[in-house]
């Protein structure tokens, strides 16, 4: 079996991801990628443009709205941005949503059993008003849904969402940040019917193709040395290993596909990343909304930053260096995201 040493192990890792500096435009980016993951938090910006950001520098933001509301090379389904071209597998999902006999599925099912008419209302306002706003429908529900989360109570958004989820009702554009609704016939183009053992092979191999190294999936077994257990690389990636990552300095989000899987960050980049945001201010390591610092193919730092969106500054709380990182590029890369965020100030702690 061949093995990688830690240094090509993560240099295929940061290439696959397009964090190498090669990437160029925002479709592109994205069917790279696979997706782009949708989160409100936005003490910087959103995760999704910050990703965005992240690879291609500054980029124009109506750019994102063009590609998924006019041109339609794009579509949002479930809180994830995917290339129009993976709608068939992801439709093979929405075909099997809440099936199954988890305690979620059943209690799903039985809701929209319960609820059938209100939801055959909600499908015939779409078909005659269409697109709607979730507040353009009346609450006809027989039974409220009920949820400790941002949906209890609220069952014209919840009916909505499992539309979507199911493939009946399609995200057709924003309105002052909330969702537009609409028929998903109305919305998604005409595709083939892919079978459920199709569309999870493909969806595994732009997983493996997007992330590069994983620990399962289809591609080629190798070992990294030092790090127990068998990966899977993607064998175009595999070739190029030996290649040096130019010495970039870049910010990653939280929600960055590099550091997602927080135990392969810890195995190939030797850097322990955990999220803060629901954790008590005092009980905080590093702080509430963490961006970590890659530079070439190391995580080297990271900084809990945030914008003063009245003041338009651009302010660092903290700045925190792994052992031997290289934070030469950390100042001329906060100026890039200062600016592409739009503040007119950096305030950054001294020393």
């Amino acid at each position: 079996m061949l093995e990688l040493t830690q240094g090509e192990a993560r240099r295929i890792a940061v290439r696959a991801q397009q964090l190498d500096g090669s990437a160029r435009d925002v479709l592109e980016t994205i069917r790279r990628l696979g997706f782009l993951q949708l989160d409100p938090t936005s003490r910087v910006a959103r995760s999704h443009l910050l990703v965005l950001w992240s690879r291609l520098g500054s980029w124009d933001l109506a750019e994102l709205d063009r590609l998924l509301w006019d041109a339609r090379t794009l579509f949002e389904w479930q809180a994830f941005i995917y290339p129009i071209e993976d709608l068939p597998f992801y439709q093979a999902r929405m075909r099997r949503y809440a099936r199954g006999e988890s305690a979620q599925a059943q209690k799903i099912r039985q809701w929209l059993n319960l609820n059938a008419p209100f939801r055959r209302y909600v499908l015939r306002e779409l078909r005659r008003r269409g697109p709607l706003l979730s507040r353009d429908l009346e609450n006809r529900s027989i039974e409220l849904w009920e949820s400790s989360g941002w949906t209890g109570g609220r069952s014209a958004s919840q009916m909505l969402e499992l539309l979507n989820a199911r493939g009946e009702v399609a995200v057709v554009g924003r309105q002052g940040g909330q969702r537009l609704w609409d028929l998903a016939g109305r919305w998604y183009p005409r595709t083939e019917t892919v079978s459920a053992r199709e569309a999870e092979r493909q969806i595994a191999e732009r997983r493996v193709r997007s992330l590069g190294i994983v620990r399962r999936g289809p591609g080629v077994a190798v070992r990294v040395r030092d790090v127990p257990g068998t990966w899977v690389a993607h064998p175009d990636l595999l070739e190029r290993a030996d290649d040096p990552v130019p010495a970039r300095t870049t910010l990653l989000s939280p929600f960055d596909r590099l550091i997602h899987d927080r135990d392969r960050a810890e195995e190939l980049f030797g850097f322990r990343y955990r999220m803060e945001i629901y954790v008590p201010k005092a009980k905080r390591e590093y702080g509430y909304f963490v961006l970590p610092v890659l530079h070439g193919d190391r995580l080297v730092g990271r900084i809990d930053p945030e914008y003063d969106r009245r003041a338009r500054i651009f302010r660092v709380h903290g700045v925190f260096a792994e052992p031997r990182g290289d934070l030469s590029g950390l100042g001329e890369a906060l100026e890039r995201l200062a600016a592409f965020l739009g503040a007119e100030s950096v305030e950054v702690p001294p020393g």
